[in-house]
């Protein structure tokens, strides 16, 4: 279903004008959960991934080009007559922010969250993301992860959502790829590394092994065999500057150092996830 509107004051565009990411969480009403999803290649892989459109927004000349998505869209939800709102150049650069070059933005029900042990079920490697508060680290994170062969991602309370748009956008739509959950949610304990108070013997229980990203005088390096040689890895990794907390790093089983030279002492939390999703992927 077609509409055309002239304005980003149009209240049907709420959810890419007006509402907040916390309003598009809606804790409230899970049910009623939304995210946004930017470009028609992140559109896609939503739609792939199982996720429920709700509305598409984008400017009249990239119709054509969406087509095969908005096909695949009404073969997997016959039913449902999607609203496609068509909004001129200038009002869309003025919602967005900046020029939308690739086709369309989509706003999708946000999934029922899974729980840990769904997304572990069938895992060799997984990471853990503790405490991360940078969105774009978030997104390209995931996006290595699916790249180069990580089975789950699991997330603190704290950690920022995969769902939040810029994760999703530099992710390039690979949260929809990697299974992930939140992890520590029922935890008792408060503070820096509380989820681990029950995160990581849930994650031993699984068949775990925990493995911490940090400079430590007692860390192995990335390339030890016996870190390649366990079943079942968890990868944990810190927030920027902080680093994981002293008490994660002491539940742990193994602390892993990625060596480096020209004495620099630590990589971006993204590019260090790369090396160590590469290095010690499930072989």
């Amino acid at each position: 279903m077609i509409i055309n509107v002239s304005t980003i004051d149009d209240p049907r565009l709420d959810a890419y004008a007006r509402l907040t990411e916390a309003q598009l969480r809606n804790k409230l009403e899970p049910e009623k959960g939304m995210f946004i999803a930017e470009s028609s290649k992140v559109i896609e892989r939503a739609v792939a991934g199982g996720m429920q459109p709700l509305s598409l927004l984008m400017e009249e000349k990239f119709l054509p080009g969406m087509q095969p998505i908005i096909e695949q869209i009404g073969q997997r939800y016959p039913n449902i007559d999607l609203p496609m709102f068509i909004l001129p150049h200038g009002q869309l650069k003025q919602l967005t922010g900046f020029e939308l070059t690739r086709g369309a933005l989509g706003a999708f029900r946000r999934p029922i969250a899974a729980s840990v042990e769904e997304v572990c079920r069938n895992a060799r490697r997984v990471a853990v993301l503790e405490d991360i508060t940078n969105h774009t680290n978030v997104g390209a994170i995931f996006r290595s992860a699916a790249a180069l062969g990580i089975d789950a991602v699991l997330v603190t309370q704290a950690c920022y959502d995969p769902l939040y748009r810029r994760a999703v956008r530099v992710s390039m739509g690979t949260v929809f790829q990697v299974p992930w959950a939140r992890i520590g949610a029922d935890s008792g304990a408060t503070g820096a590394g509380s989820w681990a108070h029950d995160g990581i013997p849930l994650l031993h229980s699984l068949g775990f092994k925990t493995a911490a990203l940090a400079l430590s005088d007692d860390s192995v390096s990335i390339d030890d065999p016996q870190l390649a040689s366990e079943e079942r890895l968890a990868l944990v990794l810190g927030t920027e500057g902080d680093g994981l907390a002293s008490s994660t790093i002491a539940n742990c089983d193994y602390t892993v150092r990625i060596p480096m030279a020209h004495g620099v002492d630590s990589l971006n939390v993204a590019a260090a996830s790369a090396v160590a999703f590469w290095e010690l992927r499930a072989k």
